[in-house]
């Protein structure tokens, strides 16, 4: 049982990828899936978040407009399309799952900490020329 964040990689300035979050050994339909990002000696950041339902979704204002989230229930997947990469989006990334949604997205914006159902390994992404 586990979830693995993938898709990380060098990019240039104004490029673009794509991290996918995936699921084994459990489905993700009933969670809600929140990105982080962490960059040594600064604080974990909140980027985006999704809800099961896809009817509540979350962006940091660093990535408003430029990334979007969204989700495939039957690959078990939930993407983060990173479009017009920053040299400041250089971070590890990694993604959440939690049954209880109001956790993910009060954590994105900062408003409390809590310990979610499941947490998958970081992924690196480096924006540089």
């Amino acid at each position: 049982v586990q979830l693995q964040a993938s898709g990380g990689g060098l990019v240039q300035p104004g490029g673009s990828t794509r991290l996918s979050c995936q699921s084994s050994g459990f489905t993700l339909d009933y969670y809600t899936i929140g990105w982080f990002r962490q960059v040594p000696g600064k604080e974990r950041e909140g980027v985006s978040a999704i809800s099961s339902s896809e009817l509540r979704t979350y962006y940091s204002d660093s990535v408003k407009g430029r990334f979007t989230i969204s989700r495939d229930n039957a690959k078990n997947t939930v993407y983060l399309q990173m479009d017009n990469l920053k040299p400041e989006d250089t971070a590890v990334y990694y993604c959440v799952a939690d049954s209880t949604s109001d956790y993910v997205f009060r954590a994105m914006s900062g408003r409390g900490s809590y310990v979610f159902n499941y947490y998958g390994k970081g992924t690196l992404v480096t924006v540089s020329s």
